[in-house]
């Protein structure tokens, strides 16, 4: 990488909100409702795919998809009474007004449909120092595939070759590097930290405010593994 970094694209669930659990026990609730009897820990290291593709994952794609509608609608309507107990993860605020304060554009980069991104945001309250918001309704294809990281950056005018990217999961670190852009990876969303760097993330924090108190050491460390890797 020759650009210097200019912005940082952020997932949001697990990320900055700590909904990752909410969004496992609502999904665990709508798979009990329509006879199908999925593990909560599966459940849980799928959250980060979009709805259009957690079904197939969970439930194999073989199954039968007849139902398929219901079942998110039921997923968002519980997931949409647990709203008023999303909360920021430490530092998350902090995070977001200490790049906006570098000159670094922050760039929200989620698989949240725009009724929960409303939510997230609202939780979030940090407009002012957030310079674009991407969701699921953006784009063709949910993480892992790239399209939300691809709207993100046309829409916010970056190149890969200057951002960075923060997510908590392993669909965060594979939709990143399919452009090649260097992912932190942050545990918050209870993945640990090996498995994380198994997959590709060039460092791992705990959350944002571990990452806000290395943010200099992150940076340099997320671009010297960008550019080894060219």
């Amino acid at each position: 990488m020759t650009k210097p970094v200019t912005g940082v694209l952020f997932d949001v669930d697990g990320t900055l909100i700590d909904s990752v659990y909410l969004h496992t026990t609502a999904w665990w609730q709508a798979f009990r409702q329509y006879g199908h009897d999925v593990p909560a820990a599966r459940i849980h290291r799928a959250i980060g795919i979009g709805s259009d593709k957690i079904l197939d994952h969970l439930l194999g794609e073989q199954h039968d998809t007849g139902g398929d509608d219901a079942l998110r609608a039921a997923h968002a309507s519980l997931y949409a009474t647990s709203w008023t107990s999303l909360r920021r993860l430490p530092g998350a605020q902090r995070l977001l007004e200490t790049c906006a304060d570098r000159g670094l554009r922050n760039v929200l980069a989620t698989s949240a449909s725009k009724p929960e991104l409303g939510a997230l945001l609202r939780c979030l309250d940090a407009d002012p120092v957030i310079d674009t918001v991407t969701s699921a309704d953006d784009a063709g294809e949910s993480k892992p595939a790239p399209d939300i990281v691809e709207v993100a950056l046309r829409r916010s005018k970056l190149d890969a070759e200057e951002v960075v990217f923060v997510g908590d999961s392993v669909w965060d670190v594979q939709a990143a590097g399919a452009l090649s852009i260097p992912c932190i990876g942050l545990t918050s969303g209870g993945l640990c930290a090996a498995e994380l760097l198994d997959h590709g993330a060039a460092a791992v924090y705990a959350d944002p405010q571990d990452l806000l108190d290395h943010l200099d050491e992150a940076l340099t460390t997320a671009f010297r593994v960008a550019l080894t890797s060219v």
